[in-house]
């Protein structure tokens, strides 16, 4: 499975942004799939998790009514729409995918990466 993601850039706090993961070369409809993101000098942390059908999400509490993951399994694509960003939300946010669940993507297994894309939030 390949994911590439896009529409990161630069936005002002408490604006929005949104973010698209195209998926090719796996069946798509059975896969999780989630955002996870990594800050300078930190360790990469789980943004959000949507299920195969889109009924389930997790979300990390810091972008939790903020953030929202959706997916198009005709379009093989999830989304991350990004509202009222603050500048903490600055990270390079990666796209994942793993076979079992949106549970255990949320727990860090993932068994594939997109290539990132990067966010600044200006205050």
């Amino acid at each position: 499975v390949q994911l590439q993601a896009c529409g990161g850039g630069l936005v002002q706090a408490g604006g929005s942004l949104r973010l698209s993961c195209a998926a090719s070369g796996g069946t798509f409809s059975t896969y999780a799939m989630g955002w996870f993101r990594q800050a300078p000098g930190k360790e990469r942390e789980f943004v959000a998790a949507v299920n195969w059908y889109g009924a389930t999400t997790y979300y990390a509490d810091s972008v939790k009514g903020r953030f929202t993951i959706s997916r198009d399994n005709a379009k093989n694509t999830v989304t991350l729409q990004m509202n009222s960003p603050k500048p903490e939300d600055t990270a390079i946010y990666y796209c994942a995918a793993d076979p079992s669940s949106a549970m255990s993507l949320r727990s860090g297994f993932v068994s594939y990466w997109g290539q990132g894309t990067q966010v600044t939030v200006s205050s």
